[in-house]
């Protein structure tokens, strides 16, 4: 019976040093990455504005190609709503809705994840005039991973992981853009 005991006090133990390191661990992650195009401000905003243009260099929307996608409101517009559905577990299902926009400027929108997991974020797309013909473009994601799952942040590698992704949706951004 002793031995069940230090087991059992062990296993508490270690438990509660997993939710206290949780506690004092960051929740807040934040993941950007920039690139410039050879095209005038206006014009790349213009594309990246419209949520079924940019179906087009997401990397996500091009893992799978049988990935169903609907489309609400105006698009190009605060309230348009782009979701999608697919089965492949990278892509999942969820939507994305344009919440603010400054013309020529930034475009913010809402992330809601339902598959794999129900999870929300915020996301931004950023043009700024280099001058002439270039423009930079930056792409960003931030959110919250809730107390005490936030103590694998640190093993997700958001910045990594999702940072990846979003350099090369703005490189299919940028030979899309400079090819036309």
């Amino acid at each position: 019976m002793g031995l069940i005991k230090k087991i059992l006090v062990i296993l508490i133990l270690v438990f509660s040093i997993v939710l206290i390191a949780a506690y004092f661990m960051p929740k807040n992650y934040a993941v950007e990455r920039e690139i410039t195009i050879n095209k005038p401000v206006d014009t790349v905003f213009n594309y990246v504005k419209y949520l079924k243009n940019q179906n087009q260099f997401s990397v996500w929307a091009n893992i799978d190609p049988k990935m169903k996608s609907t489309f609400k409101g105006v698009d190009g517009t605060v309230g348009a709503i782009s979701a999608w559905e697919s089965k492949v577990k990278e892509v999942g299902v969820g939507e994305q809705e344009i919440t603010k926009i400054i013309p020529n400027s930034r475009l913010d929108f809402a992330l809601r994840f339902k598959e794999p997991m129900d999870d929300t974020a915020n996301g931004f797309m950023s043009t700024e005039s280099l001058g002439g013909n270039q423009t930079k473009v930056k792409w960003g994601v931030n959110g919250v991973i809730p107390f005490p799952m936030n103590i694998m942040l640190p093993m997700m590698k958001m910045d990594q992981m999702i940072g990846n992704d979003l350099q090369k949706g703005l490189e299919n951004l940028k030979d899309q853009m400079e090819q036309k």
